[in-house]
């Protein structure tokens, strides 16, 4: 690549440079691990910085992708990143991206998580971008996510549809040296010009635009196949076995054969899947093995696409395992290299499973809910998603349930519609803001009997520390939303406070109607990193 530069980067990193690169206007972004660092990079990048990109944290990823389709609306690039559960919350809006079409291009970026690192399930975004018949990217490599952003944005304006770029966890988070461009594009509307009843999703509308969809089908499985990130490895003659690698799951193959791998083989890092180049490659062969990170979304397709009986071995055949992330050595055995070294189990290793920070104000509103909790047979508390899930484990052993983000609430009011007593809601700052508050609402509206405890640590603690969207509004948003001021209650979860909050809880869960309690402190985590701040300064 002529005049470029070498850098060490993540993979999330990579795909920020690349976009910043590729000449986007702004970032609209959820944190969730493993995409956060994404959102990251470009706030502390000079050159966003000097263009002016828009950066801020959104209240959650459907909101994310709304502003995100505002910006194309007006012919300017953005980028839209989250992690993959993230793409059930702004699936409304992703969906129908396709049928309104973009002006000025759209990326998504999801970064699934094999192996549930960090998260609730496996599932893969691929499935998403099948669903909205619009083009997937998935590199393979840190320079594959790089190169991939340009590309990525040229291919949604010229087809007029968002692309959607899906990494996993390993690629998101480990370094690679990326040959960077030194020269990069600084633009400033390169989509088409607006069409008004594209983005007026009226039935007529809506109908018209979908057939257009469906017509852009041909020619996007063309450019898969035609794709510089989608290539056949040719061997001579018939082969036993042929091999299908996507993604990430190529970089594991080549990992196991240095020298080139002996079999023929169909790299596929953009979708639709390039059939013609699987059907040659099924030609010559017996037998295929599909090496994808995630669930089994390519094997199943060439199960049904390719003539019966054809043979196509992967995660649901057993050769690959059926759940959990991609390994080079699990892919070496599939490929009947050689059986992994097994070594002896450590000795003597205590299990040490994840806590809450110690001086973290999480563990003195367990301790509070678990006392007055004790009080009462019977007693639910419902727990949501964050850093304080945690307290789902020893010592505190405290929620009943933690399923999806906001459930907490909204489970609660459901529980005491059936008659529940106490059903107590704990739910943090920013998962409040993202999705619970129109539970809430519903609690209200119903006059639910419930106990709402949200626990403000000023930040979104459990990604890192990012700002949290309703900091310093959390009483205000409650009263608007309708419960009565006098059942706003404010709290410092301190040991000394003890009492006070064990009253108050107390006083709120005998209270018929919805009650909220605020225990507000401060993640030890931010105040540390601020007073080592503020010591460095002072030197």
């Amino acid at each position: 690549m002529e005049n470029s530069e070498k850098f060490l980067l993540l993979g999330d990193q990579a795909i920020a440079l690349g976009a910043i690169h590729a000449g986007i206007s702004g970032v609209y972004a959820y944190p969730g691990t493993p995409s956060t660092e994404i959102t990251e990079y470009i706030q502390d990048s000079s050159l966003a910085k000097a263009r002016g990109l828009h950066s801020t944290w959104c209240t959650n990823e459907k909101t994310a992708m709304e502003a995100a389709l505002g910006v194309s609306y007006v012919g300017k690039r953005a980028l839209v990143c989250m992690k993959h559960v993230g793409m059930n919350v702004c699936a409304d809006a992703f969906v129908n991206s396709a049928i309104t079409g973009v002006n000025g291009g759209i990326v998504v970026v999801a970064a699934d998580d094999p192996s549930m690192h960090s998260s609730q399930n496996e599932q893969d975004s691929r499935f998403y971008g099948k669903f909205a018949m619009v083009p997937v990217l998935e590199p393979s490599s840190q320079q594959e996510a790089y190169d991939m952003m340009a590309y990525a944005y040229e291919l949604s304006e010229r087809e007029k549809l968002p692309v959607l770029m899906r990494i996993v966890t390993r690629l998101a988070h480990s370094r690679a040296a990326v040959q960077v461009k030194s020269s990069f594009l600084d633009v400033t509307c390169r989509g088409r010009e607006s069409v008004p009843s594209d983005w007026v999703l009226l039935p007529g509308n809506a109908r018209r635009r979908y057939l257009e969809v469906i017509a852009a089908q041909p020619q996007l499985l063309q450019l898969a196949e035609t794709s510089p990130f989608n290539k056949t490895v040719s061997r001579e003659g018939k082969a036993e076995r042929g091999i299908v690698a996507c993604g990430i799951g190529y970089n594991y193959v080549m990992e196991n054969y240095p020298e080139g791998c002996p079999f023929p083989m169909v790299k596929v890092s953009q979708y639709p899947l390039p059939m013609k180049q699987i059907a040659d490659l099924a030609e010559s062969c017996k037998e295929i093995l599909v090496v994808e990170d995630g669930q089994p979304f390519v094997e199943e397709q060439l199960k049904g696409l390719l003539p019966s009986p054809y043979v196509v071995k992967g995660r649901l055949s057993g050769d690959l395992p059926r759940t959990g992330e991609l390994t080079p050595d699990s892919v070496k055995i599939a490929l009947g290299i050689a059986s992994v070294e097994v070594y002896a189990p450590a000795q003597h290793l205590v299990p040490r499973p994840p806590a809450l920070c110690v001086g973290c104000g999480h563990r003195d509103v367990y301790d509070a809910l678990n006392r007055v909790a004790a009080e009462y047979p019977g007693a639910k508390i419902f727990g949501d998603i964050g850093c304080y899930t945690l307290g789902a484990l020893p010592p505190f052993r405290a929620l009943n349930s933690c399923v999806d983000m906001g459930a907490s609430i909204t489970m609660a009011k459901g529980a005491a519609d059936a008659g529940q007593f106490p059903a107590i809601a704990i739910i943090g700052d920013s998962t409040f803001t993202h999705s619970g508050m129109t539970g809430l609402l519903d609690a209200v509206n119903d006059k639910a009997n419930i106990t709402v405890v949200i626990s403000d640590n000023l930040t979104t603690a459990m990604t890192g520390g990012q700002d949290s969207a309703g900091t310093n509004k959390f009483e205000a948003i409650c009263l608007g939303l309708g419960v009565e001021p006098e059942h706003v209650r404010v709290v410092v979860p301190l040991p000394k406070n003890m009492d006070e909050i064990t009253r108050i809880i107390r006083e709120e869960i005998e209270y018929r109607g919805v009650s909220v309690i605020i225990p507000r402190r401060e993640c030890i985590q931010t105040l540390n990193r601020k007073l080592k701040k503020k010591r460095a300064e002072k030197k």
